[in-house]
């Protein structure tokens, strides 16, 4: 089986009590989900680089990165092509940082279809990957290692 590592970085970006996130189309083909602004890493390419690369062409803004938040990966194995299957392992680093140029807009040709900010009372009721909510741990938490204790159930 292939095994394949995808390394991304995304960003918190909270003014106002209102947490920045990009809209992208679910994988099932069926509706949209609100995603974190980031993503996937070129080869060679710093992952604080990386950040600031992907928020500025998904949402049209310029930020400084404040602080490293921590890390979270993945692990399955997932369908692929040729009817094959991919053992994917994806290491998600999440920073925080603070917006200090550009002007919201909405990606064009991308990966996302819109940027928006929305108030962070109403983010557990959106559509949205796993990754906010994990991010919004690190950002509130702040583990000291980076890396989140299971949530309790």
């Amino acid at each position: 089986m292939r095994k394949k590592l995808r390394v991304a970085a995304y960003a918190i970006c909270i003014r106002d009590d209102q947490l920045l996130l990009a809209r992208s189309p679910a994988p099932t083909g069926r509706g949209h989900e609100w995603v974190l602004p980031g993503g996937g890493m070129d080869h060679g390419e710093h992952p604080n680089d990386t950040v600031v690369r992907e928020l500025e062409e998904e949402t049209g803004y310029h930020i400084e990165v404040t602080a490293l938040l921590g890390m979270d990966t993945t692990h399955r194995v997932v369908p692929w092509s040729y009817h094959r299957k991919v053992d994917h392992h994806g290491v998600r680093i999440v920073y925080e940082a603070k917006i200090v140029g550009g002007e919201l807009r909405n990606e064009i040709g991308g990966s996302t279809d819109m940027a928006a900010w929305h108030p962070l009372d109403d983010v557990s009721g959106l559509t949205r990957v796993p990754l906010i909510d994990i991010a919004l741990r690190l950002w509130r938490e702040r583990p000291p290692v980076g890396r989140l204790e299971p949530a309790p159930k």
